[in-house]
């Protein structure tokens, strides 16, 4: 008798061990980006897009000053907020400065400079540009800096 309440309650307290593993594996990702460890879609960095005069916008990075930073900003910005398509191209149209750490981005193409697109990842020469799915891309990209500052 006392052997068959051993086993039942033994059961029982597994099954209420499992449920709570599952629950924990279930909702860690919520209290990681609650908590700021950053695992999943964004990393460590915060952008600000501030819209300029004549359909230029400027984009503000805390975090880190990767160009992939800027221009994932942009692109997401010019996704989700202003609704464009994820073909628009987005063009530097003025470039990155260390003592400003913003970068400005256009929708239309800087007259007067090559915007022939290029396999490089810069924010620091005016015309550089890349699809807005391109830029917004590399909002997923976790592996970015691993946080070393």
């Amino acid at each position: 008798m006392i052997l068959k309440i051993c086993f039942e309650t033994g059961f029982a307290i597994m099954r209420a061990l499992k449920l709570t593993a599952l629950a924990a594996v279930a909702v860690s990702p919520v209290f990681a980006q609650g908590i700021g460890v950053r695992i999943g879609a964004y990393p460590g960095f915060k952008t600000t897009v501030t819209p300029m005069d004549n359909g230029v916008y400027e984009v503000a990075v805390s975090g880190s000053s990767a160009p992939v930073s800027y221009w994932c900003g942009i692109g997401d910005f010019a996704i989700s907020t202003l609704r464009t398509k994820a073909t628009q191209r987005i063009y530097v149209v003025r470039a990155y400065e260390k003592g400003v750490r913003t970068v400005q981005f256009s929708l239309t193409p800087p007259e007067g400079v090559d915007t022939a697109p290029s396999y490089s990842i810069s924010v620091k020469r005016v015309g550089e540009n890349m699809s807005a799915g391109s830029a917004q891309g590399y909002c997923w990209d976790n592996f970015m800096d691993f946080g070393f500052r």
